[in-house]
């Protein structure tokens, strides 16, 4: 269940009244203090159906066996276990919880190459794939490569499958249309790049391709269309798969140099997997609001499946939250993105009671600082499940978060008891 933290509660208290520990509830809301809470903080409660003490000579793989169950569903039932080679007899492990997961559903999740790895262990567990963000390549076709060797040696060790992701960055950060429209318009480059991704992955061990090109040319709509269906063909036939990354567009003829580029029904035809980037409505430089508010979202939702099989649909989930220094001033405001654990710890020491937007069906709060006022949105165990129903409702394929580069392990714990999680080894 999802308690809310209310006036006069403690850690000690809810977990007495629940039947449950106060170590148990730290560990799973990655609650550092125990006497740090704040009011209108919601707090996952799980309570253990069967558990296995471990003995001498056991390892995960043979409990797991024994017990019936995967290797990792113990990881992600046992989030204290940080190595899946170092356990010791005594230890308790939880083999099942009392909430019980009622439909099957695949995760991904972003990283960049310098991901900490204690948070790549920790998150791998609970991720059917782990795309690694971001090759490159030149205008005449020249990939650009990246020190991913390590990450896509994790993927597989826990059991994710790794994907390549192809952008159209530049090297400060932003993505170029310029840079886009040569390649979708260039057959010559075009055909030079997808013999440089295809030897890659093969020696890197990727099994997918993510093309996530982002403002893309309206004129060129028709041609990357194209483009995805000849890469998607040349892709399958070396036994790869294809995912295409979608702008969140509520309808077919939507304006906007975000959206136009994305034809959503040329697009789905064309690909094996689609991956909507249903997130940023609160964004650096906008005005204060929910990162990926429940209504928009269902919004996306709702076009997208009118245009592509749900099945093959990716809905985007965002791991971060904005900070904002009022007054916001279009132009000058600048937001600063934090983690969903730091917007709980600022909450604290803000001394600041959360509320949530039934709307939104998102957290927020307000806090002063020195002589600001701050305003803070982010996602929280009840935002997440929120999204999870949604992509349920629809039969969609899976979740896909950007990104998994901070610690979020409430959403994670939350998510497995709600979804038993594809893996691919």
């Amino acid at each position: 269940m999802i308690y809310t933290v209310k006036p006069g509660d403690s850690l000690f208290s809810i977990a007495r009244n629940y039947g449950t520990t106060p170590y148990s509830l730290s560990l799973y809301n990655q609650i550092t203090d125990p006497d740090k809470i704040s009011v209108g903080q919601h707090i996952i409660i799980l309570k253990p159906d069967e558990l296995y003490f471990v003995k001498p000579g056991d390892t995960l793989a043979s409990i797991a066996e024994e017990r019936g169950i995967s290797l990792w569903k113990i990881l992600q039932n046992n989030p204290q276990i940080t190595d899946m080679d170092e356990i010791y007899p005594g230890q308790r492990i939880v083999i099942s919880f009392e909430d019980k997961p009622t439909k099957t559903m695949s995760i991904n999740g972003y990283a960049y190459p310098n991901i900490d790895r204690d948070i790549l262990r920790q998150t791998l567990p609970y991720l059917t794939y782990l795309t690694v963000f971001s090759y490159g390549f030149t205008p005449e076709g020249e990939l650009i490569k990246i020190n991913d060797s390590e990450l896509t040696a994790l993927a597989k060790r826990y059991g994710a499958g790794p994907i390549m992701l192809l952008s159209a960055l530049t090297r400060n950060g932003s993505f170029s249309n310029e840079l886009a429209s040569i390649l979708i318009n260039n057959e010559e480059v075009q055909d030079s790049l997808i013999e440089a991704i295809i030897e890659n992955m093969k020696e890197k061990g990727y099994i997918g391709l993510d093309m996530d090109f982002e403002f893309i040319f309206p004129e060129d709509s028709e041609n990357y269309a194209i483009l995805i269906e000849k890469l998607r063909q040349r892709l399958n036939d070396e036994g790869f798969f294809l995912v295409v990354g979608l702008a969140p567009k509520t309808s077919r003829n939507q304006s906007g140099l975000l959206y136009e580029g994305h034809n959503y029904q040329a697009l789905g035809a064309s690909s094996n997997v689609e991956l909507i980037m249903t997130y940023e409505w609160g964004y650096t430089y906008g005005p204060p609001m929910a990162v990926a508010p429940l209504n928009k979202v269902r919004e996306v939702v709702e076009y997208a499946v009118s245009e592509i099989k749900p099945e093959k649909i990716y809905m985007g989930m965002p791991n971060y939250g904005y900070d904002w220094t009022l007054p916001y001033v279009r132009g000058e405001s600048r937001a600063e993105s934090i983690s969903n654990v730091e917007a709980v710890d600022r909450a604290y020491a803000g001394n600041a009671e959360i509320m949530f937007d039934e709307l939104a069906y998102s957290p927020y709060y307000k806090y002063r600082k020195g002589d600001k006022i701050h305003e803070v949105w982010f996602e929280d165990a009840l935002s997440v499940q929120g999204k999870v129903e949604l992509a349920m409702e629809f039969g969609l394929a899976g979740l896909s978060y950007w990104n998994i580069m901070r610690p979020f392990l409430q959403n994670w714990m939350l998510l497995s008891t709600m979804v038993d999680i594809n893996k691919i080894y």
